[in-house]
């Protein structure tokens, strides 16, 4: 039942993020490169209704997927969320009134594919609720190592690499802010409001700050066909490598971890044949 659940509230979140990244790209876009990494980049696009609407369906999506988290782990929520980009290209065809490409319909299938693969062969939910310290002192170290290499490289960079990039470090950060709520949500389900009295919460505010800044800044650095099928890529790679060591939660073993590989890389080359849409080349 709550396996049921967690999967339901994961895909609606990944829709809803869809939404959102839609909206907000379209209203980042517009923004002059030289805000690019710059709180002025926020306070200009508070001015935007569409974009202000979309950070509230981001929103809205990420509660969703604290739900899903807090009754699923990571290496089951996290695979599902990278079907926003699915999710994502119908909305764009839609509002460019052009129909998706054979080359589009086959990444969808693939990424669908793959992750539906990943997801088969899973074994029974298990893990522990909250890391020590100890636990998490070398992934947030891991994390912010890769912040300060990509974000100096992708500065001095052009176009789509300053894209890409910048998405980069995005997903790194959204990585990190998926494991830091799936342990402020289950330490929520045991403790109530006594949460507040650990580090985890403010830890997720900060990182989720940076989060959104390094994507909105990818955003506005080019098309959202590039930059989220890497968020998309590594924020649930991130999500499953930390869900099995930080949070000791289980991936196949024997020849269901064979399925579960190919199944990934079938899932990352469908997201690379969507990041090769004709859309690459140009703002959406």
């Amino acid at each position: 039942m709550t396996t049921g659940f967690a999967v339901a509230a994961a895909l609606a979140s990944a829709c809803c993020f869809a939404a959102a990244a839609v909206m907000q790209q379209a209203a980042a876009a517009s923004e002059p490169e030289s805000d690019s990494l710059r709180p002025r980049l926020i306070l200009d696009l508070l001015r935007r209704p569409l974009w202000l609407a979309g950070i509230g369906m981001s929103f809205f999506s990420y509660v969703i997927q604290g739900v899903a988290l807090a009754f699923g782990p990571l290496v089951l929520v996290l695979p599902l969320a990278a079907l926003d980009l699915v999710f994502a290209l119908p909305m764009v065809a839609l509002r460019r009134r052009r129909r998706l490409t054979a080359a589009e319909v086959t990444g969808a299938a693939c990424t669908s594919g793959g992750v539906a693969a990943f997801l088969a062969v899973l074994p029974p939910p298990t893990g522990i609720v909250a890391p020590s310290v100890g636990d998490w002192l070398p992934l947030l170290a891991v994390a912010a190592g890769c912040v300060c290499v990509l974000v100096p490289v992708g500065r001095r960079r052009p176009g789509r690499s300053r894209t890409a990039l910048y998405a980069a470090a995005a997903g790194v950060m959204f990585a990190l802010l998926d494991s830091l709520t799936k342990s402020t949500a289950g330490l929520f389900r045991e403790n109530g409001v006594g949460t507040l009295a650990h580090w985890e919460p403010y830890a997720l505010l900060l990182v989720g700050g940076t989060g959104m800044l390094l994507a909105q800044s990818s955003f506005q650095a080019g098309s959202l066909t590039v930059s989220l099928p890497i968020i998309d890529t590594l924020e649930p790679i991130g999500g499953v490598l930390v869900g099995a060591v930080v949070f000791q939660e289980r991936l196949a073993t024997s020849w269901a971890l064979a399925v579960q590989g190919l199944g990934a890389l079938v899932a990352v080359a469908g997201i690379v044949i969507l990041g090769r849409s004709p859309w690459v080349y140009g703002r959406m």
